[in-house]
């Protein structure tokens, strides 16, 4: 059984993985997922830390996807997909945070990504 200490690191740990997301503009963001998934011991935060990498690639991507489809149709697909893009990148992170603080126990697997890792 694991003692609160541990269960609320493991909490923060998953949930710091999955709100670097947020500051996604800068390149150096895959590096706190990377940071924890490398220095932790915990199966379940290594799991969220893993999680956490895949999506930042899906997300960088996706809208590397868009960003090139928007230049081509001079930023028409732009104002259709640059929306659904972001409910996308901040409703599945929100969620991910949300599922990590409420059930520490299991790991939050974000659908819709390839795994590269």
């Amino acid at each position: 059984m694991q003692t609160d200490s541990n269960l609320d690191k493991q909490k923060l740990l998953s949930a710091i993985s999955h709100a670097s997301i947020f500051i996604s503009a800068l390149f150096v963001s895959i590096g706190i997922p990377i940071g924890i998934f490398l220095v932790s011991e915990d199966p379940i935060v290594k799991e969220n830390a893993k999680e956490a990498i895949n999506f930042h690639l899906n997300v960088w991507l996706y809208g590397s996807i868009i960003a090139f489809l928007s230049f081509i149709t001079l930023g028409l697909l732009g104002f259709i997909l640059g929306p659904i893009w972001f409910v996308y990148h901040w409703g599945f992170s929100i969620w991910a945070i949300i599922h990590c603080i409420n059930n520490s126990n299991q790991a939050f697997r974000y659908p819709f990504i390839f795994r590269v890792i």
